[in-house]
């Protein structure tokens, strides 16, 4: 690999900031300025050995965004500078949700994208999201170790070359116009869909006003909005846990809204609640969406890119996506568990849609990668399309009982598979990602029964992960009274 600008030394703290899918460590110790400049400049000639074998070539160039944290600022800026060193120029987009990233690399056409932020974490935290050409993923097996490998290499401080140019541009015109591609709900005079919205004092308080403020069919009852440097979270910018989640709940139920929306600190993803302030699991939300994509007769947005009607959907997904995809005639494609195998997955057979119940859910003409703005744009076309409420859209996809995701600290993750393989070997198992049994069946006159669960081995944490579905409450009772001792000591709200 060319590693010009030639800079030598070893960098063992780097050992601990990457991470399967991004890099992240508290600021600034031990991701501080001199960390991110290593980072900006090895992922600079990274990229340019990627970029060297293109078909097409592509220019020199990345664009760098950040969130709102305190660090952002000049973590940025010395991530810049390291790119800079490595010769590839900078476009910088300045503040913006982490969906925009993927979005500037295509609509710009540039080598790659770096977005500075640590998502949900506290405040504390930093670091970076990777993208290389179309703003496919760098994580663990697509080029994150390699970048990892390369900074080791490099000491802090200024190349012996000439450094690459270095703009701003703001994007938000163009962005928004492509977000409002997916949002088309009939204006004809009926009152605007009320949406409580959670920013969470994150991207989302700048992307929603940006974006959907002037949208007469909407209206926008903002929570959390403020942010920047000095503003501190009103509550860990995570949606998933469901605590964070009470304000948006509690402000649809005292505004009479019709649904609510929580973002997590970046933007990228979200969850949704009814009318009646009810949490959406996000695999029902894929079922909803893939009825809204899949739609007999939709012509779908201007100019939508080819391809097939293959759903691709997180493994621990109720089962009535895989019965909602295949009753509108589509394919159902279950995906292991992480960003980087949805939008493998969803990139390689061209599908349509892609849901995971982390909250990201990812679109093929959103060049195959998530985006929250989206997500929400989409929940409020399907919503403004139809006289039924959110909980009576969501009723019917929410059939099969669910365990929820549950975690069990454990000594030997290995042998608790290898028990479950043996206590249900009359089942149908896979290992697409840890352990899956399966005894669902149904009969002649299409009666459903039986279960599925599945185990998976955190990848960090002496833990398990546990998830499962019945036919039935009795089924499912039954079930996590036999399996769940197994498991090892359950660990709670974790």
């Amino acid at each position: 690999m060319d590693t010009e600008p030639t800079v030598q030394g070893s960098q063992n703290v780097l050992s601990t900031i990457f991470k399967a899918y991004d890099i992240r460590g508290i600021y600034p110790d031990p991701l501080s300025e001199t960390e991110s400049w290593l980072i900006g400049c090895a992922t600079g000639l990274y990229l340019r050995d990627q970029i060297a074998g293109q078909n097409v070539p592509l220019p020199r160039t990345v664009v760098v965004s950040r969130d709102m944290r305190p660090s952002g600022d000049s973590l940025a800026a010395a991530l810049i500078e390291g790119l800079a060193a490595a010769e590839m120029n900078v476009i910088d987009l300045g503040l913006c949700d982490t969906s925009m990233i993927y979005f500037a690399v295509n609509h710009l056409g540039t080598a790659g994208g770096v977005q500075t932020t640590a998502s949900h974490n506290p405040l504390d935290y930093n670091g970076f999201k990777i993208s290389g050409p179309e703003a496919r993923p760098i994580g663990a097996g697509t080029g994150l170790g390699e970048i990892q490998a390369i900074a080791k290499t490099l000491t802090h401080g200024k190349s012996n070359t000439a450094a690459g140019h270095i703009e701003s541009l703001d994007i938000w015109d163009a962005y928004r116009k492509h977000i409002l591609r997916f949002f088309s709900p009939p204006f004809d005079g009926r009152k605007p869909i009320r949406i409580a919205i959670d920013a969470s004092n994150g991207m989302a308080g700048k992307m929603i006003p940006t974006v959907f403020q002037n949208c007469p069919e909407i209206e926008i009852l903002p929570l959390n909005f403020e942010y920047g440097p000095q503003v501190r979270f009103a509550h860990e910018p995570n949606p998933l846990i469901a605590a964070n989640m009470i304000p948006t709940q509690q402000a649809v139920i005292a505004h009479d809204a019709d649904l609510g929306a929580c973002f997590d600190g970046d933007a990228d993803r979200c969850m949704i609640t009814d009318e009646l302030g009810n949490i959406i699991g996000c695999d029902h939300l894929t079922a909803l969406l893939a009825e809204h994509f899949l739609a007999p007769g939709r012509t779908g947005i201007a100019d939508a890119q080819p391809g097939s009607n293959t759903v691709v959907y997180d493994l621990r997904s109720s089962r009535m996506v895989k019965e909602t995809i295949e009753r509108l005639g589509a394919t159902p494609q279950r995906c292991r568990v992480g960003h980087v195998f949805m939008k493998a997955a969803l990139r390689k057979s061209r599908g349509i849609l892609g849901g995971e119940l982390s909250g990201h859910f990812y679109f093929r003409d959103n060049f195959f990668a998530d985006s929250g703005a989206i997500t929400l744009a989409s929940v409020l076309t399907i919503l403004g399309c139809t006289k039924q409420k959110m909980s009576q859209l969501i009723m019917p996809l929410q059939q099969y009982p669910q365990s929820g995701e549950r975690n069990f600290q454990v000594d030997d993750k290995q042998a608790v598979l290898e028990k479950l393989r043996e206590k249900f070997s009359h089942a149908d198992v896979d290992e697409l990602d840890g352990i899956t049994i399966d005894r669902w069946h149904s009969d002649t006159k299409g009666e459903v029964g039986g279960f599925w669960f599945n185990v998976r081995a955190s990848n960090t944490e002496p833990l398990l992960r546990f998830n499962a579905e019945a036919a039935d409450q009795t089924t499912l009772d039954d079930l996590l009274e036999n399996v769940l001792p197994i498991l090892g000591h359950p660990i709670a709200g974790h």
